[in-house]
């Protein structure tokens, strides 16, 4: 046998480093891409320097893969197919008043004011750190539902009331209120309200324009239907209504927009709204109009170019089946999934401008129901496609190199 040159123990030696850094490097490649596939999964926003929810939190998460609601059709049909999407939000004033549901962040060392409920068996007691000029939704004036939502920075709670009125000596009072804490995927109590009628959190579901500048929504949106049954479903708590007709969707029906809808003619804002319907879809989270999507009041909004998603019909809709996600009744953690590293969208208070000189959406404020007694990017799946093709790739390109380098040294004995 002859013996091998000192030219093919080194090309071996080559061979060899070269296969290690090739597979390293494929690894590393692999790892980068499974990341980015759960970030694109989840992405949460961050109001006041907090997460609203952990990422992996079911409000954050991409429902379009999710199979239909067996009952899809009639719930649809009793929301209303021949409706229309109204985003009951904007700019300017109606009534005097900003359009939308405001928020305000306080520091922490805001401070805490009693607040006394008419429902106080389902919320959670005070003192709220409430400042007394707090925007209220619908104005001072208000007779609607009178939202106020609370943000504090550092501590990361949310305070949510309803039928929020302030009185002289500084306290408040609400119709109920709720707790949350942004960095936790607790839930409520079961059966308990909150601010909204499914006792689910009001801030999570808004539509900001802050996130449609940034170029994407990742969150659920909420809206309100005029009819729901007597029943809730995960993630929501409370049911709000007598009726026993399980053919009209129950609190907490997640509704997303069909993904055939051909969304190409909207403009840059409303695609990304309407995207966001379609991945992450829309929760039902109280008695009201129905098809009335949430938002918050901005300057901002072009309300002419909103007001377009009025061509989008019920029929657009479909529900869905959410029941494979849920880990724990009392958790809004996703089923199996482990909290990834987020990758937040800022949304902070929106910059005063001159009020538009558009004239102002309609603002239907009527409400039906047991809680209104006071007066950009295409839709992506999950198939994860991407996570095994790099892992083939390297491995075929690995296995190539191997394979040259052993046919080298063949030669070179």
């Amino acid at each position: 046998m002859k013996k091998r040159s000192f030219f093919s123990h080194r090309l071996h030696r080559i061979s060899i480093c070269v296969l290690i850094i090739v597979l390293l490097t494929f690894s590393i490649i692999s790892c980068s891409v499974n990341k980015a596939s759960a970030s694109s999964r989840f992405s949460s926003a961050t109001i006041g320097g907090c997460p609203v929810f952990p990422a992996n939190n079911i409000w954050n998460d991409d429902i379009s893969p999710l199979p239909l609601s067996a009952n899809s059709a009639n719930y649809v049909a009793s929301i209303g197919l021949n409706g229309h999407v109204h985003p009951d939000f904007g700019s300017g004033l109606y009534n005097g008043e900003p359009i939308g549901i405001p928020y305000v962040v306080v520091p922490p060392s805001q401070t805490s004011v009693p607040v006394s409920f008419q429902y106080a068996g389902e919320s959670d007691p005070g003192p709220y750190p409430i400042p007394a000029n707090a925007p209220i939704e619908g104005g001072s004036q208000s007779t609607g539902d009178r939202h106020v939502l609370v943000v504090e920075s550092g501590t990361c709670k949310l305070y949510e009331t309803f039928a929020s009125y302030p009185q002289k000596n500084g306290s408040w009072q609400a119709g109920s209120g709720a707790v949350w804490n942004l960095n936790s995927n607790a839930l409520r109590p079961a059966t308990w309200t909150s601010a909204d009628a499914a006792g689910l959190p009001i801030l999570p579901g808004l539509v900001s324009y802050n996130e449609v500048a940034s170029g994407a929504i990742n969150h659920a949106l909420r809206f309100t239907v005029a009819q729901t049954q007597d029943s809730f479903l995960w993630p929501a708590r409370h049911a709000a209504s007598s009726s026993r007709n399980t053919n009209v969707p129950p609190m907490g029906l997640r509704l997303r927009l069909k993904a055939s809808v051909n969304i190409s003619s909207f403009s840059r804002i409303n695609q990304i709204i309407l995207t966001a319907m379609k991945r992450y879809g829309m929760f039902v989270a109280d008695n009201g109009s129905s098809w009335y999507i949430s938002g918050m009041p901005d300057n901002r909004w072009n309300n002419s170019d909103l007001h377009t998603l009025s061509s989008i019909p019920g029929s657009d809709f479909e529900a869905v089946n959410e029941s494979s996600l849920e880990m724990n009744a009392s958790s809004g953690q996703v089923q199996g999934v482990p909290t990834p590293i987020p990758s937040p969208t800022a949304i902070v208070s929106p910059t005063p401008l001159p009020i538009s000189t558009l004239p102002p959406l309609i603002v239907n404020t009527s409400k039906t129901g047991e809680r209104t007694v006071y007066a950009t990017t295409p839709n992506s799946s999950k198939s994860g496609n991407s996570n095994i093709l790099w892992p083939i790739v390297g491995g075929g390109i690995a296995l190539l190199l191997g394979i040259t380098g052993a046919m080298l040294l063949r030669r070179r004995r």
